[in-house]
Parts: structure tokens; sequence; C-alpha cells
């Protein structure tokens, strides 16, 4: 059996912010790999960088040093309209706080990524019911995020964040806004889209409990990873 190729490759990332006249460092020379089809957790104390390095992965953010490759692409290089497009193709983006709209329903939420793609709207509804079937909210199609649970949006979120089948999974505090039983429920969710869907997935946590479902886990501390294999 071969071994998995890396996906994500990060080579001395540095992360600075200029706060007034002062310059602040976040993140001091990160080295790390992804493999393909890896769930990885990223833990750390608050501030320790965990979401600096997750925006950066997902091209949402700038390294001060350092180059990012994903795919074979390297990415901080990349134009801001290139770095649009290739978020638009490669990321799929899932959130402590859901970020759904109000105002459409749970199949038109989903549908968002796939209005920048060349896809017809029927191809669109295909995608769209898939991803929700995929999630177990196939019956919450036509419902507003406010006749929904915490739970239910959150799989809106993610459904929305596989819906364009993307390369790299992204997940910020994915539990962080739930209670204990529905936060098993959305990391069962990631559990099995990357054992049986084969997701590579990256999820920042400050919960043990959650960071125990990924396959490793991985700590910031003063900007540097250590690596805590799982037992």
């Amino acid at each position: 059996m071969s071994e998995p190729t890396d996906l994500v490759r990060i080579e001395d990332v540095e992360k600075d912010y200029r706060r007034g006249g002062e310059e602040i460092p976040v993140l001091a020379g990160v080295n790390m790999t992804i493999p393909q089809g890896d769930f990885l957790a990223l833990m750390g104390p608050s501030g320790s960088g965990k979401s600096t390095l997750l925006n950066i992965i997902g091209g949402l953010d700038r390294p001060t040093n350092g180059a990012i490759y994903v795919a074979g692409e390297r990415v901080d290089t990349l134009s801001d309209r290139e770095l649009a497009a290739w978020r638009a193709r490669h990321i799929g983006f899932v959130f402590q706080f859901y970020n759904l709209m109000p105002t459409l329903t749970a199949e038109k939420n989903v549908d968002l990524p796939l209005l920048l793609t060349p896809l017809s709207r029927s191809e669109r509804q295909k995608h769209v019911a898939a991803a929700l079937a995929v999630t177990g909210l196939s019956h919450r199609a036509k419902h507003f995020p406010r006749q929904m649970s915490g739970g239910e949006q959150q799989r809106v979120g993610i459904a929305r964040a596989i819906v364009t089948d993307p390369t790299l999974l992204l997940c910020d505090e994915p539990t962080g806004d739930l209670d204990r039983k529905s936060g098993d429920e959305i990391l069962s969710l990631l559990q099995a889209l990357n054992r049986d869907h084969g997701k590579t997935i990256v999820m920042v946590t400050h919960d043990p409990h959650a960071s125990h479902r990924a396959t490793r886990t991985l700590h910031l501390n003063k900007g540097l990873l250590e690596d805590h294999p799982m037992e």
C-alpha cells in the first residue's frame, strides 16, 4: 500500500502583526506537512496563532515570511484575484458561528459557493442535494437558519463547505458554540467525511475531547508547532 502524499507543505512560515508602532509576532517559523487524507487537530492556548495558521493555509491571510504549498501549488505568491479563484476551487471553510445567511434557506445557503462556478442551475441543485444528504439534512432543505438547532445550522455550514468537493476542509472551532451532544454529532460527521469520503481536514480546537476524534494532533506553543501523536 502506497504512502499518502503531502497535500500541504508549510516552510518556515512567520506571521507578524502591527499594533500601533509595535510588531507582534504570532507565528515564528512554522514547518509542517499535511498528508492527503489526514484529519489534523490544531490545539494551543488562546492567542497562540491557531486560527492565523488555518487562515494562512486557506489563503485568507498571507505569511510575513515563508512558503505555503497546497496540492503542489505555491499559494502565498498568488495575486488577490488568483487567490480568490484558488480558494473557490480548493478550500471549504467551516466556522464556529456557522456564518449562514439568515434570509436564505438551507439549500440556498449551500448553493452560495456554486454561484462562482460555471455549473448550470440544475447541476448546482444536484450538488446541493448530495451535500445535504451527506450531512443528513435533506429534510431541512427548505428551512431557514432560525428554524434549525445549532447542530443543524453547523451541518448546513459543513454542507456548504463540501458542496464544491474541495481539496481541503478547514474547520475553525466547529463545535465551540454547541452543546456536547450536538458537538459529538458534528465530530462524527467530520470523521465520516474523512474516513468514508477521503476528505483531508484541518480542525482548530481548544477542546481535547474534539481533538481525540482527529487522527493526530499538533500543539502551537509560542508560535511554533509541537507534535503530539495520539496513543
